[in-house]
């Protein structure tokens, strides 16, 4: 089971590796993430680093890597399908891409679990969707 969204975001590929690779930070996506915290005390960047999202979505970093430009991160709880009585090892993977024809960045963004109650995959789409929407429109707004 899994999901599957990409985009193609213009702006330079480390430009958008350094957002997307703050897992502490997510404002560049303000419509659709009102609030981050902090939980725990390891570095954005460091594995095992965990947050918050909106009060409701709680996330671990498992793996980041500079080279690749990958992050992935599981959700440990959070509402509905994604409650952690209702979905089993829920992994997020965000990966980053050079696009060379105009220096632009394709962004893909996608998901995996193991078992669940139903309704995950109709539920994160979206989310995602309006993910990749925020961060085409953040560097839009920077150009």
């Amino acid at each position: 089971m899994g999901c599957y969204n990409s985009c193609v975001v213009q702006g330079p590929v480390d430009q958008v590796w350094s957002a997307l690779r703050n897992f502490h930070d997510m404002s560049w996506a303000p419509a659709v993430v009102e609030k981050l915290d902090r939980a725990g005390k390891a570095a954005a960047d460091q594995i095992g680093a965990r947050r918050v999202l909106n009060g409701v979505f709680h996330e671990t970093l498992l793996a980041l890597n500079d080279v690749d430009r990958e992050l992935k991160y599981s959700i440990d709880d959070g509402p509905g399908p994604v409650a952690k009585d209702q979905v089993a090892s829920y992994v997020g993977i965000v990966r980053v891409f050079p696009v060379t024809d105009g220096n632009a960045t394709f962004v893909e963004w996608s998901s995996s679990w193991q078992d669940s109650k139903g309704g995950v995959k109709e539920f994160c789409d979206p989310i995602y969707m309006a993910l990749l929407g925020s961060l085409q429109k953040h560097f839009a707004a920077s150009r």
